[in-house]
């Protein structure tokens, strides 16, 4: 907020994402609060509309532990999961497994800079994560992704659909 004048503290920037959230139809907000701030991101999550889906990203960082705290603090409704964070297939199933069994939503995620690998949309499909993020149709190695999940879907018989709270 530093660009408008102005500082918000906890409270405040709580303020201003549920009122964002219930004015517009904003159906998903991403690391809105510091990374650390988890009495701010249980407060968000308790006044938050609830077809807004709070994603974790910095807060959880792939990481079981942190979801785990999140998940006892009913801080996020959706983890955000990007595999080489987590390093190894095995934490990352690990975390999209804890936050299933926990009703919490997933979104597998890749990162900013990526080959063109598209493994990632095996992943999503294959765990049936819900949400898959490889940003925009403008780049290669994101084209790659969105092309290889039209493939696996395809050729599954299935239907791609919209995720909760998208429906």
């Amino acid at each position: 907020m530093a660009s408008l004048g102005r500082e918000l503290d906890r409270e405040g920037m709580v303020d201003l994402v549920v009122d964002l959230c219930t004015r517009y139809p904003i159906r998903s907000v991403e690391d809105p609060l510091a990374e650390d701030d988890w009495a701010g991101w249980a407060l968000l999550a308790e006044r938050l509309p609830g077809d807004v889906q709070l994603l974790g990203d910095d807060l959880l960082a792939t990481n079981a532990a942190r979801l785990d705290r999140a998940i006892d603090d009913d801080a996020v409704t959706a983890a955000l999961v990007k595999p080489n964070q987590a390093g190894t297939v095995t934490r990352t199933l690990d975390v999209l497994e804890r936050a299933r069994a926990d009703g919490v939503a997933t979104v597998v995620s890749a990162r900013s800079g990526e080959t063109c690998d598209s493994t990632i949309a095996d992943l999503a499909v294959g765990t049936d994560a819900g949400q898959l993020k490889v940003g925009s149709l403008a780049r290669s190695e994101r084209l790659a992704k969105y092309n290889r999940l039209l493939g696996v879907v395809h050729r599954s018989g299935t239907e791609l659909g919209l995720a909760t709270p998208f429906e």
